[in-house]
């Protein structure tokens, strides 16, 4: 998969068939237009194209008050792409100025001018362009006017997987993580360095890994302890649970940590990378009457998490 950031390095693309959007999450809805973009390139012998953007346009329009958090950082965007075999990824720099640009100024000076696109898939309710005029008719006449075809995803198409990445976003701050898997079509990672805390997990015999994100964007789910798999420097992958707040039963700062407890696990990964894939919510954070308690309610939890790992893998 190619990867460009601008026009002026980039190399010939042949019969471009290209489709447009932020695709934050790649889900389910994402995947469908992505795989009839391919089939459409292979039918003309062309090449696929996502038109994407970064930063997110909300983050550029409504710098103030945008309140996004993303599902992915733009590293997990391209990685997640490169398994769907796209021939190629436009990842243009949104802007004040490129907003400005009203949809016959795209459609003439980019897609057409620049890429000479043959194909342009849509799903049935996209809209771009200054004050959303890019419509679906818009875009037809603009195909009968310069020379490309113009192919919807019907609203049924869409609508039967009934998923958006606003209902991801909601499902993962409510701690409905398998709901938002199912949504992704595959884990919701968390990526970062492991710092150091204040290593009181070591004390009652649960060492944990403190994650700190690579992106401060990065949509966190809604505190408690989950059921995880955790892929180490190494390139292995362990199973484990993690504890997302503020840790109410230790008091002191109450700000939000990360903490991971990595099953039979030892090694010393300080200030290396990790990503966490959450599989299940098992419950919410609670506030124990001392570290005892604590202690007890975490060796309940490991015992659950275990075995739900040990049914998952018997299935």
């Amino acid at each position: 998969m190619r990867i460009f950031q601008d026009f002026d390095s980039m190399e010939e693309i042949k019969r471009p068939v290209l489709t447009i959007g932020t695709f934050d999450g790649v889900h389910l809805g994402h995947q469908k237009i992505l795989e009839r973009v391919k089939k459409e390139a292979e039918k003309i012998d062309g090449e696929s194209v996502l038109f994407t953007f970064y930063p997110h346009p909300r983050m550029v329009l409504f710098p103030e008050s945008h309140g996004l958090k993303l599902l992915q950082t733009q590293t997990q965007k391209i990685e997640r792409l490169k398994e769907f075999g796209l021939d190629n990824v436009i990842v243009y720099p949104f802007t004040k100025d490129f907003s400005q640009l009203t949809a016959i100024e795209f459609v003439r000076d980019f897609l057409v001018g620049k890429l000479k696109v043959q194909k342009l898939v849509i799903g049935y309710d996209h809209q771009f362009g200054k004050n959303r005029e890019g419509t679906l008719e818009f875009l037809k006449d603009a195909g009968k006017e310069y020379g490309f075809e113009v192919i919807e995803i019907p609203a049924q198409e869409i609508d039967e997987v009934n998923v958006s990445s606003t209902k991801i976003r909601q499902a993962v701050q409510m701690g409905d993580i398998e709901m938002a898997n199912a949504y992704l079509g595959e884990p919701y990672e968390l990526s970062g360095i492991v710092v150091h805390g204040d290593h009181l997990g070591r004390t009652i015999g649960f060492p944990t890994a403190n994650l700190e994100t690579d992106s401060e964007l990065k949509l966190i789910p809604a505190n408690g302890v989950y059921g995880v798999e955790v892929l180490l420097p190494d390139g292995a992958k362990n199973q484990g649970m993690m504890n997302i707040g503020v840790r109410p039963t230790i008091g002191g700062k109450l700000e939000k940590r990360i903490e991971i407890h990595i099953f039979d696990f030892e090694e010393n990964i300080y200030e290396k990378p990790i990503t966490v894939r959450l599989l299940k919510r098992f419950r919410e954070e609670q506030k124990f009457k001392d570290l005892n308690s604590l202690k007890t309610q975490i060796q309940v939890d490991e015992k659950i998490i275990r075995s739900y790992f040990a049914s998952v893998s018997s299935e």
